[in-house]
C-alpha cells in the first residue's frame, strides 16, 4: 500500500509541477537546440522547452517523505539512490545550461562529463559496499548463483558499466516520449523485485519514479510540450544503474536495458563502420530510433514498439530473479 501511495503522489506532484514549470521554462527561453545533422523533420521542435526532467525529479522527491518509516528501521536506500541519481541530474543540468547559454547543441566537454560521472559512480559503489548493500559477488540470473570476484576488479568494471549505461539511457532520449515510456517498465520491474525481497527503500524510490515519469509523460508524449533534456535523461540513467547495484544484481541491466543497449550499439556500429569503409553506413541514421524514423515509422509507433520490447524483457528479467534468496 505504501508503494502505491508513493507512486500516486509522485504522479500528482509531477502533473501539478508541469503546469508551472513548463511556462516558466518558456518564459526563461530555455529552448531545445536541434542538431544540424539530425532529421530535418525535427526542426519544428526547435525552441521546445528543455530541462523538463526537473518535473519527474520533483515527483520522485516524494519517496524521501514516504520513506520516513523505512528510515526508522535503518533503511536509507531510497535516499542513497535518489542522491546518486541527482548527482547525474546535476551533471545533465550543467550540460543543458551551457547548451542554452551558448545557443548550440554542445554543453560540457566529453572529458568533463566522463570525469564527473566516473567519480560519482565510484563514490556510490564504495558507499553501497560500506552500507552492506553490495557484496561484490556477481549474481547470475536464471542460474541463481553468485560468482565472487576481487573487489578492486568489481569496482573498476562496475564504474565503467555505470557510466556506459547512464550514457546509453541519455542516447535513448531522441524522440517524444521514448525515454519516458521505455524507463517506466524498467522502474516497475525494480519496484516488484524490491517488494519481493523486502527492500522497502529501493521499492519506494522506483515506485516514485514510475509515478513521476507517468506524470511527465502527460507533457512529453508526442507532440511533446517539454523535453527532459540531459537533466532528466542522466538522472534516469543514474536511477537505472543505482537500483541495479542497490539490489546487488548489475547483470540484470542486460535484460531491462535492452533498448538502451541497442540504441548505443547502433551508434557505435554506425560510427565504426563509417570510418572503416570511408563513408558507408549500416543504418539509415543512428541511433536506432532515427533509423526507423527514416524508414517511415511514426514517433508514436517507435515508442510503442520499443516500450513493448522493454516490457517483454522486464518480464523475462523477473522470471530470472524471482527465485533469488536475499
Amino acid at each position: 500500500m505504501q508503494t502505491i501511495i508513493t507512486c500516486v503522489l509522485a504522479f500528482l506532484v509531477s502533473v501539478v509541477a508541469g503546469r508551472f514549470i513548463i511556462p516558466a521554462l518558456r518564459a526563461l527561453k530555455v529552448g531545445q537546440t536541434i542538431r544540424e545533422i539530425g532529421p530535418t523533420w525535427h526542426n519544428s521542435k526547435q525552441g521546445t522547452p528543455t530541462m523538463g526532467g526537473v518535473i519527474f525529479m520533483l515527483g520522485c522527491l516524494v519517496c524521501v517523505f514516504t520513506g520516513i518509516p523505512a528510515m526508522r528501521n535503518g533503511d536509507y536506500t531510497h535516499l542513497m539512490i535518489f542522491g546518486f541519481s541527482l548527482i547525474f541530474g546535476v551533471i545533465g543540468f550543467l550540460d543543458d545550461y551551457l547548451k542554452v547559454k551558448n545557443k548550440r547543441n554542445l554543453g560540457l566537454t566529453e572529458i568533463q562529463k566522463l570525469v564527473l560521472q566516473l567519480a560519482a559512480a565510484a563514490l556510490y559503489l564504495v558507499l553501497l559496499r560500506k552500507m552492506g548493500h553490495l557484496t561484490g559477488e556477481l549474481y547470475i540470473p536464471f542460474a541463481n548463483v553468485s560468482v565472487r570476484i576481487p573487489w578492486a576488479l568489481y569496482l573498476i568494471l562496475s564504474v565503467f558499466i555505470i557510466v556506459g549505461t547512464v550514457n546509453a539511457v541519455n542516447i535513448t532520449d531522441g524522440i517524444d516520449g521514448l525515454n519516458t515510456t521505455v524507463t517506466i517498465p524498467v522502474m516497475v520491474f525494480y519496484t516488484v523485485a524490491a517488494l519481493l525481497w523486502r527492500r522497502t527503500g529501493a521499492g519506494l524510490f522506483s515506485a516514485a519514479l514510475v509515478g513521476g515519469l507517468a506524470g511527465f509523460l502527460v507533457y512529453n508524449f508526442h507532440p511533446a510540450q517539454v523535453f527532459m533534456g540531459d537533466t532528466g535523461s542522466l538522472f534516469l540513467g543514474g536511477a537505472v544503474c543505482g537500483l541495479a547495484y542497490a539490489l546487488d544484481m548489475p547483470l540484470i541491466l542486460i535484460l531491462v536495458g535492452i533498448i538502451y543497449i541497442a540504441e548505443t550499439m547502433s551508434d557505435i556500429i554506425q560510427v565504426g563502420y563509417f570510418k572503416l569503409t570511408h563513408g558507408k553506413r549500416i543504418f539509415r541514421m543512428a541511433p536506432l530510433h532515427h533509423h526507423f524514423e527514416k524508414g517511415g515509422w511514426s514517433e508514436n509507433k517507435i515508442v510503442a514498439v520499443f516500450s513493448s520490447i522493454t516490457v517483454i524483457f522486464c518480464v523475462i528479467a523477473y522470471l530470472g530473479v524471482m527465485n533469488r534468496v536475499m
